[in-house]
This record gives structure tokens, C-alpha cells and sequence, in this order.
């Protein structure tokens, strides 16, 4: 047995070695090889098997959502002046136009009866707002609801047979997750690129009232925005929305709206045309040192009240200026983004417990939230 053993280990090696001499100079003897017309001899590698797929391949996943994002075309009428050939209006004003204005970005079709989501600022003002899917057939779209605190927006096209994207779970994400983002990046068409989740949880951006961001790596430019962020299954994750950019390019900083918020925000629009979200009546602030010390309370984690509105939902619970608001529910709160997000949260009408501090003591509340006002509209 151990001479046959021996054997083999012997004729293995004497065979790898010829492979390998024979791959070193005379490499056209185990590959395909073509000849060009000058006689130089190319070695090519072998032709893949019908549908084999790489290893490291997204391809699948790329192709299951592609078929449901689609690429927004969006048109502005040109305003018009009372006095737009008075001379007088010209010198003071200059030359307003009378071309009307386009706007581009994409959307994820999420409904077989036709409903995208996509971002508010994508249609915001629109007139005239055309859907180009990938399989290049065109609609019109009409606008069912857009909600400007979280800049998503649910529109609706009239057609028959609509590929739908699969939602996935953004709350079982983690960085270094690997993702894809697809869209129409200055509308040269549709275009898949690749990345990781970079973080969670992003806020402070200063971009929507409610920010609670996916960033990722995966180049996202100007026409991206209502796009797909997608999982290596093809799932939804996101709503493509911003880049942090000095050259107006991707700079490998992009962020998404959760498909968690999306969802919500799409029940929603379609179900009333606007969003319902919790409201107690305060005005926070994140507790720095210099609160800390005028309050007289320790400087510590949660957000400091500062001003509570008199028969606000906070007022009626006994919610007084200098309190810090540790936690609602099981949620600690860190910070004044935070806790605007989870009184968002909150079902109106059902009491929620909020813990606080009061110069040193904790205290739980029960806070019946009302319903958060809509921002108003300037000139109405």
C-alpha cells in the first residue's frame, strides 16, 4: 500500500510539472488560441459553460432589480410676468425666459398596479412627469402624495405587466454589507455600480426634517435620486437621495432612505394622501455644557426642554422646561434628531412612556401624542 501510495504522490508530481513547464513556454498547447494577421498568437481562455455565473458575480442581482427601476423625466412651464417685454421690467429683472425647465432622476416601481416611490425633490413643482422604464416603453405619471419631511413621494403610471422590485429588510443591515445602487446618474442611461453600507443611522445632515440615512460607497451622481439601493439578492434597501460632493460628483459618500421609512411613508400617501406622525409640543435642544449649567442639571446623555407649548400634549402630561428626556419606550434618546424621529413615531392618541430626568430624579411619563402640524407653505 505504501509503495502504490508512493507511486501516485510521484506520477502527481511529475505531472504538474510537465503542466507547468508546458503553460511557461508553450502556453498555446492547453489553451485557445487565436491568430491575429500579423502572426502574433494570442492565448485565450476557454469559453464559459451556457449561463455559468463568476463566483464574485452580482450579475443576478443587478438583473432581478434593474427591471423595476425607471427614469424620471420632469417639466416646469416657464413663469409668467405681467410686463414680460416692458423694457423697465427687463432692465431691473434681466431676461426671466420663456423656455420651460426639465428636471431628471429615477424610481423604483414597488406595486404591480403601478405605484413609485422616488424622491419629493425629484417631482417637487413638476408639471409634466414622464416614466421611462427599462424595457423602454414610457408613461405619464401622476402625482398620488409627496411627503417633504422625508423628500419621498409616490407616483403612478397606467400599464400593464410592470416588473415590481422585492423589499427587503433595512433594519438587519450591517456596514460592510455589500449593496448595489441603480439609477440614471445624468441621464445617460441606466446604470448599475457597486459598494458597501458604509453606516447607519445618519442624521444631522441638515438635508430632511427626518433623517435616518444608509450611507454607502456605491457611486451615486445628480439623476441617481429615487433610485434603488439594493442587497446581493436584488432586494430594496433604499431610496437613493443625496451625496456629500464638492465637485457635484460621487465622491464615495452617498446617502439612502431606509426601506423601513419608505414603506411607512408609501402606506401613508396612498392610503390618505399624507403622512400622520406624533407631535408632543416642545422644543429641544441637545444638552451642551453652557444648557447644562443654566438649567442646573447634570451634563449628561438625552435632550434638554427648553420651552414646552401650553396645552401641548407634553404640558397636559407634566412635561416641564428643563427636563431631559432619557428614553421613550425602550429607545434612548442621544440627541435632538433622535427624538424628533421617535415622536414621529408615535400612533397619535395612544399614550407613550417617556422617561426623564428632573434635577436629578428620574421620572416616567405618559405622553398622548397629537398630530404633528403640517409645515406651512410660504405665499399661502
Amino acid at each position: 500500500m505504501k509503495r502504490l501510495w508512493l507511486l501516485f504522490s510521484q506520477t502527481a508530481t511529475v505531472v504538474l510539472a510537465a503542466y507547468f513547464v508546458v503553460g511557461t513556454l508553450k502556453p498555446q498547447w492547453i489553451g485557445n488560441t487565436r491568430s491575429l494577421a500579423g502572426g502574433v498568437s494570442l492565448v485565450e481562455a476557454p469559453a464559459p459553460s451556457p449561463g455559468e455565473i463568476p463566483l464574485d458575480s452580482l450579475r443576478v442581482a443587478a438583473q432581478k432589480a434593474s427591471a423595476a427601476v425607471v427614469s424620471i423625466n420632469t417639466s416646469k412651464a416657464a413663469s409668467k410676468h405681467a410686463r414680460p417685454d416692458d423694457p423697465w421690467f427687463k432692465f431691473f429683472y434681466g431676461d426671466q425666459g420663456s423656455e420651460p425647465t426639465g428636471g431628471l432622476g429615477s424610481g423604483v416601481i414597488v406595486s404591480p398596479s403601478g405605484y413609485i416611490l422616488t424622491n419629493n425633490h425629484v417631482v417637487e413643482g413638476a408639471d409634466d412627469i414622464e416614466v421611462i422604464l427599462n424595457d423602454t416603453r414610457h408613461a405619464k405619471a401622476k402625482v398620488i402624495g409627496t411627503d417633504p419631511d422625508s423628500d419621498l413621494a409616490v407616483l403612478k403610471i397606467d400599464l400593464e405587466k410592470l416588473p415590481v422590485i422585492v423589499l427587503g429588510n433595512s433594519d438587519n443591515i450591517q456596514v460592510g454589507d455589500r449593496v448595489l445602487a441603480i439609477g440614471n446618474p445624468f441621464g445617460v442611461g441606466q446604470t448599475v455600480t457597486s459598494g458597501i453600507v458604509s453606516a447607519l443611522g445618519r442624521n444631522q445632515l441638515g438635508i430632511n426634517t427626518f433623517e435616518n440615512f444608509i450611507q454607502t460607497d456605491a457611486a451615486i451622481n445628480p439623476g441617481n435620486s429615487g433610485g434603488a439601493l439594493v442587497d446581493t439578492k436584488g432586494n430594496l434597501l433604499g431610496i437613493n437621495t443625496a451625496i456629500y460632493s464638492r465637485s457635484g460628483g460621487s465622491m464615495g459618500i452617498g446617502f439612502a432612505i431606509p426601506v423601513s421609512t419608505a414603506k411607512q411613508v408609501l402606506d401613508g400617501l396612498v392610503k390618505d394622501g399624507q403622512i400622520t406622525r406624533g407631535w408632543i409640543g416642545v422644543e429641544p435642544n441637545d444638552l451642551s455644557p453652557e444648557l447644562a449649567e443654566a438649567f442646573g442639571v447634570p451634563n449628561q446623555d438625552g435632550v434638554i426642554i427648553t420651552g414646552v407649548l401650553q396645552k401641548g400634549p407634553a404640558a397636559q402630561a407634566g412635561l416641564q422646561p428643563g427636563d431631559i428626556i432619557l428614553s421613550i419606550g425602550d429607545r434612548k434618546v442621544a440627541d435632538v434628531s433622535q427624538l424628533l424621529s421617535l415622536v414621529a413615531s408615535l400612533k397619535p392618541g395612544v399614550p407613550a412612556s417617556f422617561t426623564i430626568d428632573r434635577k436629578g430624579q428620574k421620572l416616567a411619563l405618559d405622553i398622548k401624542p397629537g398630530v404633528r402640524p403640517r409645515p406651512k407653505v410660504p405665499g399661502k
